[in-house]
């Protein structure tokens, strides 16, 4: 991929184009990681003897270690290598899944998922280093084959987690082997990843990343605890306005630093915020969505008058449809970009999340109908997943590969919590008399705002500039890169 500002990248020689199966074998323990998760969470309630509220932190905590850890990663990948930081990730999450294997207690436990935030920073950092090595094509298709590769790891770790359960018999062997694929890949990392040689100039932010850090952490906290405290609760309300506080003084003082966490002006460019934004529309309409699609197939259609019944290993069946035709559309990205241009590709990835959602309004009374509605919709996420980081990338300088990439992670993520949470008031606002079973109703304004918040990313794409078939998106860097001294950076192991 481009590195406007920097030494001129390998144009991919065997060697290095071979490191990125390497990186492709990261994402897949990263997504399985992630995906086994969720399943994992009643097994950790029954073991810990805690209430499922409190089990619910299994996830959250790696959630909102990943908010803190990602921006700080990916701009240190950008100052100081990006081989060093997906090291140095890596090591943290070994020992974080060590620590959930072997811990005594439940605190013990969310330390060990907190130490495991770094997954979410492994993406960008690789990002990093396939457009330092490969040339603009080698490049994109890496990119393509490492979302397809999280992508997949996730099903994989949503779906066999449970036989692996089954098969071992407790959860503490289960946790344990999850632990010995993290240690692998630590160790995969000393063989054969060269460095990249793009380094960015200045110093880290560290009271930026502090600061953003905190803002990330009350926004999600306060987020999670919308629907148990109420959304009108004056810590709730408290929380959000002192969120908005925080990202507005952080704001403030990103655009008066040279050496900022976040090159705040790049991403309010014209050419890039709106790329940024369809980032946090797919987060929305990819994570939050997910949960309700789950709980319509399961209402019983006589009890409710809507849903199919469905029992869990049907729900697992139909459910990870999307997810495999989220795969496929990553995984054909590349390809189908070198044909119609990134752009044109996204704007196809969001008009057909925007058909799917529509559709879903349309075919909800019939299984088999709904199950192509939501496989449109995996194929749109799909696309949206291996395109949006192409063009963030291509759209930022040379030294700020990473962190940029990590801006629209965060971005996602942050989409994903949000669009949860209002999903969550739909349902849990619009029921069924005098009940707290969601309405027919509230299941069609979930899937009409999915809908609507798709097609204004479609829109705002179209007033991104100009559409560009092959060329990357032109980068204008905030301060010029500085390669690194190509002797200790060769493709050497190491």
């Amino acid at each position: 991929m481009s590195a406007r500002g920097s030494a001129a990248p390998d144009t991919g020689p065997p060697k290095v184009r071979a490191v990125v199966g390497l990186l492709v074998a990261f994402e897949l323990v990263s997504g399985f990681l992630q995906g086994a998760a969720v399943p994992l969470v009643p097994e950790i309630q029954h073991g810990q003897g805690v209430s499922t509220g409190t089990a619910q932190w299994f996830t959250s905590v790696q959630l909102l270690a990943a908010a803190v850890a990602v921006p700080a990663l990916g701009r240190l990948g950008d100052l100081y290598g990006h081989r060093r930081m997906l090291r140095l990730s890596l090591a943290v999450v070994a020992a974080g899944t060590v620590l959930v294997a072997c811990a005594p207690n439940l605190g013990v436990l969310l330390l060990g998922r907190a130490l495991m935030g770094p997954l979410a920073a492994l993406l960008p950092l690789e990002i990093g280093l396939v457009r330092d090595r490969l040339s603009v094509d080698g490049g994109r298709r890496a990119v393509g084959l490492l979302v397809g590769a999280l992508t997949l790891g996730t099903v994989l770790g949503h779906g066999l987690v449970g036989p692996l359960l089954s098969l071992l018999g407790a959860l503490r062997p289960t946790l344990a082997v999850l632990a010995v694929a993290a240690v692998g890949c630590l160790a995969l990392s000393f063989t054969a990843i060269p460095e990249s040689r793009t380094r960015g100039r200045g110093r880290m932010d560290w009271s930026g990343a502090a600061l953003l850090a905190l803002a990330l952490v009350t926004l999600l906290g306060t987020v999670a605890r919308g629907s148990s405290r109420g959304w009108t609760s004056a810590p709730v309300l408290g929380g959000l306005l002192l969120a908005a506080a925080l990202f507005a003084a952080w704001t403030r003082t990103q655009l008066g630093r040279p050496d900022a966490l976040v090159d705040v002006r790049a991403v309010a460019r014209r050419q890039s915020a709106p790329f940024y934004a369809s980032g946090f529309v797919l987060g929305a309409v990819m994570l939050g969505g997910q949960p309700v699609a789950v709980s319509f197939m399961a209402a019983s259609p006589d009890a409710t008058g809507y849903g199919f019944g469905l029992a869990a290993w049907q729900i697992s069946l139909y459910g990870v449809i999307p997810n495999i035709m989220a795969f496929a559309g990553s995984a054909l990205c590349a390809a189908l970009a070198t044909r119609i241009g990134y752009r044109t590709l996204l704007l196809g990835a969001f008009a057909l999340l925007t058909v799917g959602h529509t559709a879903l309004l349309a075919v909800h009374s019939g299984l088999a109908p709904f199950a192509v509605a939501n496989a449109l919709v995996g194929v749109g996420c799909g696309l949206a997943l291996g395109g949006l980081p192409t063009v963030v990338v291509e759209g930022s300088a040379a030294d700020r590969t990473a962190s940029a990439t990590a801006v629209y992670n965060n971005l996602k993520t942050l989409g994903g919590s949000v669009g949860g949470a209002v999903f969550s008031v739909a349902l849990g606002s619009l029921v069924i008399g005098a009940t707290d079973t969601p309405s027919l109703t509230a299941y069609l304004t979930v899937w009409a705002g999915g809908a609507a918040a798709c097609a204004l990313a479609v829109l705002v794409q179209l007033g991104a500039g100009p559409r560009r078939s092959a060329a990357p998106v032109p980068a204008v860097p905030a301060v010029p890169a500085v390669p690194a001294p190509a002797g200790p950076v060769c493709d050497r192991p190491g």
